[in-house]
């Protein structure tokens, strides 16, 4: 069986990738953005601080400020706590994301799950910290995303390390996002250069890149894929939902090596046993994709 594979960075598909005008959303067309580097932070004092630096970096300032609300919401909820996954929330714009769809454009920040196309949903902002922030990355970490989706969550990761990869099942939609990405770096997210995309079957993981620090899959499966598992390092975490069809709780999986050399795993609900519904874990067969891999 032949799975089809599509790899990029961002300067190889800067020239070979068109974007489409039905996803160039109003926030493709604002001025250019001042790039920023790792020793540089956004301001956590005021709403006002917070929104004049945004503003002062290129962005706009009604969603800067539907950004700082979303993050307070974030911080009462105990969704995010850390100062780097702080910091990577603060300096993403979830509305260049959701620019795909005019209907959800303004509903960048809100606390829902937002309609992409293809059948999938950009996450919500307090499950996107809650995940990030439980992994717990570091600046040399090595991290693996199953899902790119709107290609928010790793646009998060790429904040925080610049060792970013992430896989993508549907190859339209992993072009579209691939095209957002290089659009978005071209404005001035030199960030998101940190970015590998690849179009692929997330279950079997990306094995030429392994092994990773850290794994985060964003669709739900009843069981850990074995794969993902074994290209997870001894003493890696990986944030996964699992659960039959719409009844996922999302787990976080500690693995460890023994001084024998067995490989041990512990397990964390993150929710404390909530239910959070996720989309399918889809697989290919060649290149199409068909039901999912729930045993």
């Amino acid at each position: 069986m032949k799975r089809r594979r599509f790899v990029s960075g961002s300067a190889a598909l800067a020239a070979a990738t068109v974007v489409s005008p039905a996803f160039v959303g109003p926030a493709f067309a604002a001025a250019s953005v001042k790039p920023i580097t790792w020793d540089l932070s956004p301001p956590t004092d005021t709403r006002e601080n917070f929104i004049a630096w945004g503003k002062n970096r290129g962005e706009d300032a009604v969603f800067l400020g539907e950004r700082w609300d979303r993050f307070q919401a974030l911080l009462k909820n105990k969704d995010i706590w850390s100062a780097p996954t702080i910091r990577s929330f603060l300096l993403t714009p979830r509305e260049e994301f959701a620019a795909v769809n005019p209907a959800i454009h303004k509903r960048a920040y809100e606390h829902n799950f937002l309609d992409i196309g293809y059948g999938v949903t950009m996450s919500g902002p307090h499950l996107q910290g809650r995940m990030t922030n439980v992994l717990d990355i570091k600046r040399t970490d090595k991290v693996l995303e199953i899902g790119t989706g709107s290609g928010v969550q790793s646009a998060y990761i790429a904040n925080l390390t610049d060792n970013a990869y992430t896989i993508e099942i549907i190859k339209p939609l992993a072009d579209r996002t691939r095209g957002i990405y290089d659009k978005l770096i071209e404005k001035g997210y030199t960030e998101f250069q940190h970015i590998k995309t690849k179009q692929a079957d997330g279950y079997y993981g990306w094995e030429e890149a392994a092994p990773f620090d850290k794994i985060i899959v964003t669709c739900g499966i009843d069981h850990v894929p074995p794969p993902l598992l074994q290209q997870l390092k001894s003493g890696g975490l990986m944030v996964i939902p699992v659960g039959p069809p719409g009844a996922q709780r999302v787990i976080k999986i500690a693995k460890t090596q023994g001084a024998d050399g067995s490989i041990t795993t512990s397990r964390e609900d993150i929710y404390g046993g909530k239910i959070v519904p996720f989309v399918p874990f889809t697989k290919l067969e060649g290149d199409k994709i068909v039901g999912s891999h729930n045993r």
